[in-house]
């Protein structure tokens, strides 16, 4: 049987690197994304109230509601609108709908709560705010709902668009 002393015997060293050690990630957190065109973006973590893939037979079809809404879900017993995020941004290709499930981010501020259907999902990163700049050549049409951009490449001049949810939640375009 091990004492305390056996179990704490030895030097710290020869823990593994990865237990010795836990770093402070830095910056905010963020989910990233992808619209229909592959154009990539991301959303504070802040915002995200819940990340699904949602069954596409389960997103019922409301008439005469806005051509950006895919339509409801009941999610625990709530109802969410669902919107096609590329379209609410004039992104010229369509949704692909011909597949089982459909990734769905679900935002929401106070009692405003909305789904946004993209294309694909991509990871969770912390990224730095400092890094952040103005974004530059976007669409008149985006720009209300783009907080600035990262340059992921200095040689691709790859860009991560950082969307505001807040600004996407209160727009009047859901109106339309």
């Amino acid at each position: 049987m091990l004492n305390d002393a056996d179990f704490f015997a030895g030097d710290a060293q020869n823990i593994a690197p990865d237990t010795q050690e836990l770093q402070t990630p830095v910056g905010e957190l963020h989910l990233r994304f992808y619209l229909p065109s592959q154009d990539e973006f991301a959303l504070s973590a802040v915002g995200i109230c819940e990340v699904i893939q949602q069954p596409l037979d389960r997103i019922t079809p409301i008439p005469n509601a806005s051509p950006l809404l895919l339509g409801a879900i009941n999610l625990r017993g709530q109802v969410i609108w669902v919107a096609d995020l590329g379209q609410f941004l004039g992104d010229n290709s369509r949704l692909n709908t011909d597949r089982s499930e459909i990734p769905v981010i679900v935002i929401e501020e106070q009692e405003k709560i909305l789904g946004l259907a993209v294309q694909r999902l991509g990871d969770m990163e912390w990224l730095d705010p400092d890094k952040l700049g103005s974004a530059v050549s976007i669409p008149d049409q985006i720009a209300p709902y783009v907080q600035g951009e990262w340059i992921l490449g200095q040689e691709s001049k790859k860009t991560l668009r950082l969307l505001d949810h807040l600004a996407i939640l209160r727009s009047a375009r859901w109106a339309a």
